[in-house]
């Protein structure tokens, strides 16, 4: 059997996953939506699919089976729910949505309707993060005393990430566009968080996005979480996730570097590449043909939406 899909949103991110569905044998791209006349053309051209600026009138194609979703934020909740109302399976990018709220009835939506739901959220499909993961939870590191999280930026947006929408307030920032990542990691390997407390800077300009943030959780086992970010620094971008143990630390730096340290010794950097152990398509295939599939669903996703709305200082 192969499963068919549309694709709504034709972004960096988006054509990235476009590819991935395009590489594998059970799946098949046969219909894209965006509202740029100029992207439509050039996905049109590269993939041969066909192509839509209504993505209501892709939801007719009753071939397809399996939607992926890579609009801005702002826009996850409204398609999604007319992706739903069209018995289509979804896959969604992260965050889930723009609010709380929106995250609970797209959650609702996707119960209601019995559709396979999932977000992409790639690193728990790693061979990094496994092994990360696997350090913790077998006690390599001792009792876990304190995880960190730290994202610095020289600047932000990115220089590959220029868009209308991501260095706004609205929907755009470090904390919502990276901070998900880190969030669904940390919920993956620890459970829930408690006890949030967050400070965001902001510059003047009303409509433009966090400057930097510290905020302050636990665990619920009372276990310190440190999360923070700045941007616009003289420094390479870095991003660190690190678990202070008690006989030892583990670090995920940069999405693709593991270190771990013992004692008082030097870290030692583990022989690991970012590869995928486990393919996000292969599991949606699982998930749409009636397999069990290992995906984030969107359940999950309200939970990773929780956090990331308290780090944003929204109720």
């Amino acid at each position: 059997m192969t499963v068919k899909v549309g694709v709504i949103g034709l972004g960096a991110i988006g054509e990235r996953v476009i590819h991935k569905f395009i590489q594998h044998p059970e799946t098949e791209v046969v219909a894209v939506c965006d509202v740029n006349e100029d992207r439509l053309t050039s996905i049109r051209e590269k993939y041969d699919v066909e192509t839509f600026k209504d993505y209501q009138e892709m939801l007719k194609d009753e071939s397809i089976s399996l939607v992926y979703l890579a609009v801005p934020p702002k826009f996850h909740h409204r398609i999604a729910l007319d992706v739903m109302a069209a018995k289509k399976n979804l896959l969604c990018e992260k965050p889930l949505a723009n609010s709380i709220q929106e995250a609970k009835e797209m959650v609702a939506a996707a119960e209601e309707a019995k559709i396979v739901n999932a977000i992409n959220f790639p690193m728990v499909y790693s061979n990094v993060f496994q092994k990360f993961k696997e350090h913790i939870v077998t006690g390599n590191i001792g009792q876990v005393n304190r995880i960190e999280v730290q994202m610095h930026f020289t600047t932000w947006p990115r220089a590959w990430q220029q868009n209308d929408w991501i260095a706004g307030r609205e929907q755009g920032g470090f904390i919502r566009e990276v901070g998900p990542h880190y969030i669904q990691m940390m919920l993956d390997v620890f459970g829930g968080v408690q006890n949030i407390q967050s400070f965001v800077d902001y510059p003047e300009d009303p409509t433009l996005c966090e400057k930097g943030f510290i905020s302050r959780m636990e665990l619920q086992d009372g276990t310190t979480v440190l999360f923070s970010g700045l941007s616009g620094i003289g420094q390479k971008e870095h991003i660190s996730f690190k678990v202070f143990g008690d006989t030892g630390t583990i670090d995920l730096t940069n999405w693709s570097v593991l270190s771990i340290s013992e004692g008082d010794s030097t870290p030692a950097v583990l022989p690991l590449q970012r590869v995928e152990e486990i393919d996000l398509v292969g599991e949606l295939v699982k998930a749409v043909t009636g397999k069990e599939g290992h995906l984030v669903s969107f359940r999950d996703g309200y939970e990773v939406q929780r956090v990331l709305e308290s780090l944003l200082g929204n109720k």
